[in-house]
């Protein structure tokens, strides 16, 4: 189990302590007496990778920071506050998440409506994150499938998390339902919103090359009850090119973890 030690030094921007999760009653507990923190820093930011065989709970950790659920035991802080109605963070899932019935202009800007900002506030934020993204021209389309790619689906959601939070982005799989291609592009959008808004980023895949390329730091958790039991960090440059995947380090790296997800249930 990973000892997640405080930095009197750093502010923790997402905390997690002391987190159960039972849905019976205490009678079988999903997680239990799970830690989880992540550091502020400011100017930098840091992209971190959560992985786990399916069911060990990374999905619910991040719906805890988004606020979407709540754990039967423990406490979640977001920037040194309780979750709650008015501390919450935006989150981007592998299924499609805009609202089909509005356009892409809408959908970007509505976490700023619900905020009271203005309309012609809001769509000029809105139109300059769109074109962030690489959606100009379609601002107006609604945003459904197939009037809008998938990809493209997916570029409307982080859009709209940015524009919510851009200090921090919750990941839940967002390219698993992507095409090979779409997803290496996506990924690479991906590193470039980091290097422009140095957000928290926390991410999770079941892909080793996707977790390696973009996290500077990857958890592995195991299940029953779900704990953490590997810390990775990722000793690639700060700045990564797809040239990168090809390099020594990168495929030791790649091998490492396969090797340490193969024999998790021996870890204790």
């Amino acid at each position: 189990m990973i000892d997640f030690k405080d930095n009197k030094d750093q502010k923790n921007i997402i905390e997690l302590r002391g987190i159960g999760q039972s849905y019976d009653n205490g009678e079988n507990w999903i997680i239990k007496n799970l830690d989880f923190i992540i550091e502020d820093k400011p100017a930098q930011g840091q992209f971190v990778v959560i992985m786990g065989m399916s069911g060990s709970g990374k999905s619910t950790l991040l719906r805890y920071i988004a606020g979407l659920q709540k754990p039967t035991e423990g406490s979640v802080k977001v920037n040194d506050k309780p979750v709650d109605d008015e501390n919450r963070v935006s989150m981007v899932f592998q299924q499609y998440s805009s609202l089909p019935w509005m356009s892409v202009l809408e959908n970007v800007g509505l976490a700023l409506k619900f905020q009271g900002v203005s309309k012609e506030e809001r769509d000029k934020k809105a139109m300059e994150m769109i074109e962030m993204m690489g959606l100009k021209g379609h601002e107006h389309k609604f945003a459904q499938y197939p009037t809008l790619s998938g990809g493209q689906l997916q570029r409307v959601a982080i859009g709209r998390s940015l524009l919510a939070n851009s200090e921090i982005l919750l990941m839940d799989e967002p390219f698993g339902a992507l095409d090979v291609k779409t997803r290496l592009q996506m990924q690479d959008l991906l590193l470039d919103i980091w290097n422009k808004f140095h957000p928290t980023i926390v991410f999770v895949t079941h892909d080793i090359s996707e977790a390696v390329y973009l996290g500077d730091d990857i958890y592995i958790l195991k299940s029953a009850p779900s704990h953490f039991v590997e810390h990775i960090k990722v000793d690639l440059p700060f700045s990564r090119g797809r040239e990168i995947k090809r390099e020594k380090r990168f495929i030791e790296l790649v091998h490492e973890i396969e090797n340490r997800m193969v024999d998790i249930e021996t870890i204790s």
